[in-house]
């Protein structure tokens, strides 16, 4: 699909999308209740039902009406399957990849080979600390093992998804474990996530102290609930009130633990000055302020590595974007410079099959016109994206 831009400004009010990372930790959630919970305001992205996916594949028995997803998990985990299809979801493998080593067989997970370019590494020498099989080729990787309750290890300057999918496991497994993170910790906000919606379900899991998680026996029990307002999408929204649109976001939870909260007071920033950001904790904010900053008074992001292994090289997508453009990035030690720019009009430029590469871009473009090749890519976070920005007064055509 192709994006075609006009210069325009935006204006009036929508609601943000649903959190897509309290969505995945719901529905696993619900899955290990081993009671019926019913979640409302679920956006069906490619990654949400690539999950959805997953659990049905492990037993469990899903129902789907309008916005809302009805889990009964009474035979999750005693599945025949061995297949699950992760689509090109990072959160759904790192999630499933535990709960997999807890079945006792061989299961095969697979999905896009831009999927498993992504590191594997932690669950890699998981495997091989102790004698579990993993076999990774450019589509699916093959595990089987018998994951069992006890301490583990895992370094703090990985993805966060790798120690929530131990979570998950140890939840399921049942008995008192521990995970120990050494540090740097980084993404620490998605672990209080994945703690805050376990705990809603009866999961008795806390932090010990700074760098210790503790999961104790705990009859979990059903919830139901809804699914709070995505800030990592809400930040593509509100950019553009930074460049002269009127854009008012709702269904935004003050009190959340997500952490791309942080994106006001970045933007704010790059409003006033040109600021020093560290992303580490919010890699997914790393497109849209890049877009941002070269728009505005530009700025220097730290923390930055973790952009090489998204959907894709974020930052070196963002340079070759912006090289188009008639701009570009800098390149540091974990670190990325982003001049204030004077962009060509009416360029055409490739989403890089990345949902938030595509969005960042369409905020460059209601700036100067051009096109943006490959926009489907959004239905993997926020499927209704064009549609919205339309409502609001973009001149954009999709094709």
């Amino acid at each position: 699909m192709k994006a075609i831009f006009r210069p325009c400004r935006l204006r009036g009010r929508v609601n943000a999308p649903p959190s897509k990372s309290m969505a995945h930790r719901y529905l696993i959630g619900a899955a290990l209740s081993k009671e019926k919970c019913v979640i409302s305001g679920v956006d069906f992205s490619e990654d949400i039902l690539a999950t959805i996916d997953c659990l049905k594949a492990m037993g469990a028995e899903i129902q789907v009406a309008e916005d809302t997803v009805t889990v009964n998990p009474e035979h999750f985990m005693r599945s025949d399957s061995d297949v699950m299809k992760c689509r090109e979801s990072g959160s759904t493998l790192r999630f499933f990849i535990p709960l997999a080593l807890c079945a006792g067989k061989r299961i095969t997970l697979q999905g896009s080979p831009r999927l498993f370019e992504r590191p594997l590494g932690v669950y890699e020498k998981l495997c091989a600390d102790n004698g579990f099989e993993f076999i990774k080729n450019e589509n699916s990787v093959t595990v089987c093992g018998n994951l069992k309750s006890g301490n583990y290890e895992i370094s703090g300057d990985i993805s966060s998804q790798f120690i929530t999918g131990l979570i998950f496991a140890l939840v399921y497994l049942g008995e008192e474990s521990s995970i120990r993170i050494s540090p740097p910790f980084e993404s620490r906000s998605y672990i209080n996530l994945t703690v805050s919606v376990l705990k809603t379900f009866g999961a008795d899991v806390e932090f010990a102290d700074e760098y210790t998680i503790m999961i104790r026996k705990a009859k979990l029990h059903s919830f139901s609930g809804s699914v709070e307002g995505d800030y990592s999408n809400a930040a593509f929204l509100d950019a553009f009130n930074y460049i002269g649109s009127e854009v008012e976001i709702g269904n935004l939870n003050a009190d959340s633990l997500q952490g791309d909260r942080i994106y006001k007071e970045y933007f704010e920033a790059i409003a006033k000055g040109t600021p020093t950001l560290d992303i580490s904790d919010c890699p997914d904010l790393g497109p849209v302020l890049i877009a941002l900053a070269s728009l505005k008074n530009g700025a220097v992001l730290t923390g930055t590595d973790r952009l090489k292994i998204k959907e894709s090289d974020r930052g070196q997508a963002m340079h070759e974007e912006l090289r188009k453009l008639g701009g570009g990035l800098v390149f540091g030690d974990n670190m990325i410079t982003v001049p204030r720019q004077e962009f060509n009009c009416n360029v055409r430029l490739d989403g890089h099959n990345d949902h938030r590469i595509v969005m960042a871009l369409s905020l460059i473009l209601s700036k100067c016109g051009g096109a943006i090749e490959g926009a489907e890519a959004v239905r993997k976070s926020y499927p209704s994206f064009f549609e919205v920005v339309k409502t609001l007064g973009a001149e954009v055509i999709t094709e």
